[in-house]
């Protein structure tokens, strides 16, 4: 971890907590002090948590697997939809529908409705209907839209879960404990560790530490997806190197082939005018 990062930590305000009379008791190992009545998180800490946070991520998507991330507070919405939208990765930043993961098959639905929606839109449009269905057709698209933009491309469950203050999202985190999805969060003295997986504790409630927090883990995305990347170009030139190879048979395919082989060569030996084998044993019977 970079001098530079540590640096744009501090600044960024990410050491302040809440009030001391607030705090979680299962946040004590997260904190460094006290002053003024405000609870000082131990930088050293976030450090450790967001570089645990960073590979486990890096290794998630360079296996194949995509990221949702989930900040529906006022500060965080901004942040995410600009750095995530350009990780081409999966977020939410309205409210968390109940049952995005563990409904996901009607979540599926729902978008495949929006894009019924558009394309009508977009083609004879909403005017050959009435003026109450147009408007009614008209809001439908607009909160699908508002709601599951986020996630319009995610067609299988993310392979991690990325929270910004587990006491908006608790919802999302029990989705994700239920279905054995690894989550990380940013998580402030007044959350409860507990419920992630891998918790970076730090300021939820600045944009600016939301900001530093989502761009580090952005950029081990990227990381991941470049190795995505190479490892599919080895995985296509081995199997374009294996192309000029013989088509290896199943075993029981050669052991049919060989009894066949051995069948015709009994058949080139017999006399002319000679019986087969299973007609003599049939008339024997």
């Amino acid at each position: 971890m970079s001098s530079t990062l540590v640096q744009d930590l501090i600044e960024a305000g990410i050491h302040f907590g809440q009030r001391s009379g607030a705090w979680n008791p299962k946040m004590g190992a997260y904190i460094y002090g006290k002053r003024n009545g405000i609870h000082i998180i131990d930088i050293k800490e976030t450090v450790k948590g967001l570089l645990l946070a960073k590979r486990f991520l890096a290794r998630t998507v360079a296996d194949g697997k995509d990221v949702c991330f989930v900040g529906t507070k006022r500060q965080a919405k901004d942040v995410l939809e600009q750095r995530v939208g350009d990780a081409k990765m999966h977020y939410v930043t309205e409210r968390w529908l109940g049952g995005t993961l563990t409904n996901f098959r009607t979540i599926r639905q729902r978008l495949k409705r929006l894009e019924e929606l558009e394309a009508i839109d977009q083609g004879s449009g909403f005017a050959s209907y009435s003026k109450k269905m147009e408007s009614q057709l008209r809001r439908e698209k607009q909160k699908i839209s508002r709601n599951l933009s986020g996630i319009r491309n995610m067609e299988k469950l993310p392979g991690a879960l990325v929270v910004i203050d587990v006491r908006h999202e608790t919802t999302a985190l029990k989705e994700a404990r239920k279905l054995g999805i690894p989550t990380i969060a940013l998580i402030d003295t007044d959350g409860d560790p507990d419920l992630v997986d891998i918790p970076i504790p730090g300021n939820d409630d600045s944009m600016r530490s939301i900001d530093v927090i989502v761009r580090e883990l952005c950029l081990a995305i990227a990381e991941g997806r470049q190795g995505r990347r190479e490892a599919q170009a080895a995985a296509g030139a081995e199997a374009e190197g294996s192309g000029d190879e013989p088509r290896r048979r199943s075993r029981r395919a050669q052991f049919r082939a060989d009894s066949a082989g051995e069948s015709r060569e009994d058949a080139d030996e017999r006399p002319e005018g000679a019986p087969a084998a299973e007609s003599v044993a049939t008339k024997a019977e």
